[in-house]
Parts: structure tokens; C-alpha cells; sequence
């Protein structure tokens, strides 16, 4: 008996079977893959920080 792991697609919520037969996991389709990467290049999605430096600041000069 095989066990099959499903995920819920990031962008519409879809089950999706986590296996070669979903080439696009975790979405359920090239068109959630596609939405989801605009949303990173449009910056509506990012990895939260500590630091305290804006896109104006040198990071080398705040290495020590």
C-alpha cells in the first residue's frame, strides 16, 4: 500500500498529489506557479527581516 501525501496549492487552495505526476507542485498548475511569481517580483510577498536596512542603505557598510 502506497501512502500519498496531498498539499493545498499556495495560490487557489487545490489538492494536489506531492509526486512526479505534478509537475508543478506544490501548485496545481503553471498558471498558480505563474501568480505566485509575480507576486515575489512584484514584491507583494517577502521573507521577513530583522535587520533594520532600507534599499538605500550599504550592507557593507554595516558589516563588521
Amino acid at each position: 500500500m502506497s501512502d500519498v501525501t496531498t498539499v493545498n496549492c499556495p495560490t487557489c487552495g487545490k489538492p494536489v498529489i506531492w509526486g512526479e505526476q505534478s509537475p508543478f507542485r506544490p501548485f496545481c498548475c503553471k498558471r498558480c506557479q505563474l501568480i505566485d511569481l509575480g507576486e515575489w517580483a512584484a514584491e507583494e510577498k517577502r521573507i521577513p527581516s530583522d535587520g533594520d536596512l532600507s534599499d538605500s542603505d550599504d550592507w557593507s557598510e554595516n558589516q563588521q
